[in-house]
């Protein structure tokens, strides 16, 4: 996720850049950059770092010019560095953009345009589109020409904002998968990717669909489909929002806004991997000593991999916590040990300990992490990105699902290279991961009953969450994102555990949450649910099946979905239940006491 600004206008447009960057840089904030064009002059300046810091050292605010375009960047090609820094422009250095997205086959792309002679200087997916626009402005009797069938040939997300040196008088926008909006001014216009960028000038806003693109002037915008260039009537919104209320899109808190915005980090996570995974998967199915490192959320995606990897690829990892892996493992790791370590910073010191220590034993080290860059991805010798994009919230959300859709992505992969599962169950895995965003937004539409449901919770002091199988994590997961935010106990355990002891903590009101998906162990979970309702348990129960709204005080239905494939919709009801009794409570959800983002100290 990265940010975007442009602007065409009267005004000195680096100083509207340099505000709206300032006010994206939540989106992104490894690296920035501006352009700004006065006539056919244009003046590029970029660097790694946060843009307080780039504007006094790189001098934005003394750029000429009134139109521009600006981006605030968090890395998804390349890492953070000066030169891998947005804009990128083409080898003539007429063509200059900025990007927010992932370009699926930009190394094919790329592939042909070096044969066809253009000089790449970055290693950006995004400096692939302004070199395929120059190729196709050779045959093209227009700029706009060249744009279109540039766009045609590229696959995967991006919202991309164009300035083109032979024409000073207009920006070129593009949106698809990727968010894009534009602000219509008196004699300016606006382009950015959240409303909050220029919402100081203006609240009159047209909003981009996937697969439109525009042409804006200081006095005119036409929005068309790429497709067929067809010209597409687009209504004039008025935002109400305070500029606080438009940073978090409207929402109250960071955290609501990162649990709504899984659907589309999901996809990415899909689209940036797609390419990858397979490679990947070839170098590490001849391990059979795997062991996964991580902590917190991290570790519970772990788990979710172990369940994974045993049922499809019929592997037996091995899960640790990154603070005692070196106290318990120095002797155990070789030249045949596969880590797998999980942190979605990439920066967390126990979790880098652990990496450390596999490598200098010999072990191959695959990292999954959603900071490009980052010390883990220097340390790993191979790394699959989350691409979930910044996440403000303390709490872990969008970070936690993109970390499962990548396992559940690697574990199909490895099950494939080994042969270990029909590839008709497969195929039909894969084609069900695609779904999930989809399912995930219906799963996001319990959010106000799931809100009544917090008034009636918010005075109980214990939870319990329950799962079997691979639901044992959600629970796990669940019982986590209360503790964070809420600062009520919860416990998160296997179903099959309760009659071992914790069944004696369970009395009349006592809410237990339990993740029933249709699977393998539902039946024994139904079982488990029948002994805590018999000790006078608060049900709360979440299932695709019906029958169970019998033994529960409360159902929350869920959409049908593979068991494998459950974490990744199933966590969702419970981040918003334990958000909405934070806020009850009257606690900041985003910056919950004692903690921090990123652990960076053992």
């Amino acid at each position: 996720m990265c940010g975007i600004i442009g602007y065409i206008g009267t005004r000195k447009a680096c100083e509207v850049i340099v505000k709206g960057l300032k006010r994206l840089e939540y989106r992104g904030y490894d690296s920035a950059g501006v352009v700004t064009g006065n006539g056919e002059n244009l003046d590029v300046r970029k660097g790694a770092g946060r843009i307080d810091e780039l504007t006094e050292k790189l001098g934005f605010l003394e750029m000429e010019g009134n139109r521009g375009i600006g981006h605030t960047r968090w890395a998804t090609h390349g890492v953070p560095n000066d030169i891998n820094a947005h804009p990128q422009k083409d080898c003539t250095g007429k063509i200059v953009l900025v990007h927010n997205g992932i370009i699926e086959n930009f190394v094919e792309l790329k592939d042909e345009l070096l044969k066809k002679g253009h000089v790449f200087r970055s290693d950006t997916d995004t400096e692939v589109i302004a070199h395929l626009i120059e190729e196709e402005l050779k045959d093209s009797e227009s700029f706009e020409e060249a744009l279109r069938k540039a766009l045609k040939r590229l696959k995967g997300s991006f919202a991309l904002a164009i300035i083109y040196a032979d024409e000073p008088d207009r920006l070129y926008l593009v949106r698809n998968e990727s968010p894009l909006v534009l602000g219509i001014g008196n004699g300016e216009m606006f382009a950015a990717s959240d409303v909050p960028a220029f919402l100081e000038y203006t609240n009159k806003v047209v909003f981009l669909d996937d697969g439109e693109y525009a042409i804006i002037t200081k006095d005119s915008y036409v929005v068309k489909k790429i497709d067929t260039g067809e010209v597409v009537e687009k209504p004039v919104h008025e935002i109400s929002w305070t500029l606080d209320m438009a940073e978090k899109a409207g929402y109250p808190h960071f955290m609501l806004k990162e649990i709504y915005e899984q659907p589309r980090a999901i996809k990415d996570a899909i689209h940036g991997n797609r390419e990858v995974i397979r490679g990947v998967a070839e170098e590490i199915a001849n391990y059979d000593k795997i062991i996964f490192v991580a902590m917190g959320t991290s570790y519970h995606a772990a788990l979710v991999g172990k369940y994974l990897l045993q049922r499809l690829a019929k592997k037996v990892p091995i899960i640790e916590e990154a603070s005692e892996f070196r106290y318990e493992f120095e002797d155990l790791i070789d030249d045949r040990t596969l880590l797998i370590a999980i942190t979605q910073s990439g920066e967390t010191a126990d979790t880098l300990a652990a990496m450390k220590l596999a490598k200098k034993k010999g072990a191959k080290v695959l990292g999954i992490v959603n900071v490009v860059g980052s010390m883990a991805t220097r340390i790993a010798d191979l790394t699959l990105y989350t691409h979930a994009g910044p996440e403000i919230g303390v709490a872990a959300t969008k970070t936690y699902t993109t970390q499962l859709t990548v396992l559940t992505m690697l574990a199909i992969e490895l099950a494939r290279v080994l042969g270990t599962a029909s590839e008709d169950y497969l195929t039909k895995l894969e084609d069900e991961l695609i779904k999930v965003p989809n399912l995930v937004e219906l799963a996001l539409k319990h959010d106000e009953s799931l809100k009544e449901l917090a008034e009636t919770l918010k005075d109980k002091r214990d939870f319990f969450y329950i799962g079997r199988g691979v639901s044992v994590p959600t629970a796990l997961e669940g019982a986590l994102k209360l503790k964070e935010i809420s600062y009520i106990h919860a416990e998160g355990l296997s179903a099959g555990e309760l009659k071992h002891g914790p069944l004696a903590l369970l009395e009349e009101g006592v809410p237990v949450v339990a993740i029933s998906p249709s699977g393998k162990v539902f039946e024994k979970m139904v079982g488990n649910i029948e002994e805590a309702k018999a000790r006078g348990a608060m049900i709360i129960s979440l299932s695709d099946r019906g029958e169970l709204g019998r033994v529960s005080d409360v159902l929350i239905k869920m959409p049908e979905v593979d068991e494998l494939l459950s974490p990744i919709v199933y966590v969702v009801p419970l981040q918003l239940l334990a958000y909405h009794l934070a806020v009850l409570k009257g606690n900041d959800p985003d910056k919950p006491r004692n903690l921090a983002k990123s652990v960076t100290v053992e």
